[in-house]
């Protein structure tokens, strides 16, 4: 499956939201998660194919040479007008993904598979916990605007400064406190934040996503702290400081068993 993008956007100074159309959406169905993500796939710089290409097929190309593999949340999908808009994180050269997406042209491809996904607001809870960075920014918006009226949410958001704000639909009563980076890299900033907060009584139903630490941290207080179920938590790492995307990849998986063995020793100690 392909997008043709039809505009670009930028929306804040590090994201870009870009737009996509065109007949390779004929089939899409979105999915019903509020964090529904595709797969997306770019062209290394000196490929000798065009996208879309046989993603199957280039798994047998050097692995130099194999299209870049990303995961983004899917920002809206129109499904009268048949649009796919995704929101990409831009810092300056670095990365993959968001170079592309501020060099993206109309009539780009951009090749996905998906959507998937694993997260929506669970409507019985009391309240609901949202924490992430821009990483996490569409789902989170996402999710407030599927919230009825007269839910509650309390969402933590890291962004770099007060210019990446973005406007928050939705009819609950949603608090929002916003922190700020200005250039300088903290796991524990988000985790503080939710530390020190005085919790509202009843059930909670928590989406922590982004930074692979700060997801760590936060779900490790929330659990071994504060007795939160693991199973009234969406919280899995999406990126980690430092690190390259490919190399992060190999690790995830090790990376969360440790995290959750870490965990269960804690509680059972």
């Amino acid at each position: 499956m392909y997008g043709t993008v039809e505009e670009t956007q930028r929306v804040t100074p590090h994201l870009i939201r870009v737009v996509f159309g065109g007949p390779g959406l004929a089939d899409f169905t979105p999915s019903e998660y509020a964090d529904s993500y595709v797969s997306i796939a770019l062209p290394v710089s000196d490929a000798d194919y065009l996208m879309p290409c046989d993603l199957a097929a280039s798994n047998d190309l050097p692995r130099q040479m194999r299209p870049y593999r990303r995961r983004y949340t899917i920002r809206s999908w129109d499904e009268d007008l048949r649009r796919l808009s995704i929101d990409f994180v831009v810092h300056g050269d670095s990365g993959v993904a968001g170079p592309w997406a501020a060099a993206a042209q109309p009539g780009d491809i951009l090749q996905f598979e998906g959507p998937s996904g694993g997260y929506e607001p669970d409507h019985s809870a009391a309240w609901h916990l949202l924490v992430g960075d821009e990483s996490a920014l569409p789902a989170i918006m996402v999710a407030l605007e599927r919230l009825d009226p007269g839910e509650m949410a309390h969402a933590f958001i890291e962004v770099d400064s007060p210019l990446d704000h973005l406007e928050l639909t939705t009819g609950a009563e949603v608090n929002v406190t916003w922190l700020y980076r200005h250039g300088q890299f903290s796991a524990a900033r988000l985790g503080a934040a939710v530390c020190q907060f005085e919790f509202p009584p009843g059930r909670l139903h928590g989406f922590i996503h982004g930074e692979a630490a700060m997801v760590r941290d936060v779900r490790h207080h929330l659990v071994t702290e504060r007795g939160i179920p693991r199973e009234w938590l969406s919280a899995t790492p999406y990126w980690r400081h430092g690190m390259a995307d490919e190399a992060w990849r190999q690790l995830k998986k090790q990376w969360i068993a440790e995290a959750d063995e870490h965990e269960h020793r804690v509680l059972t100690a």
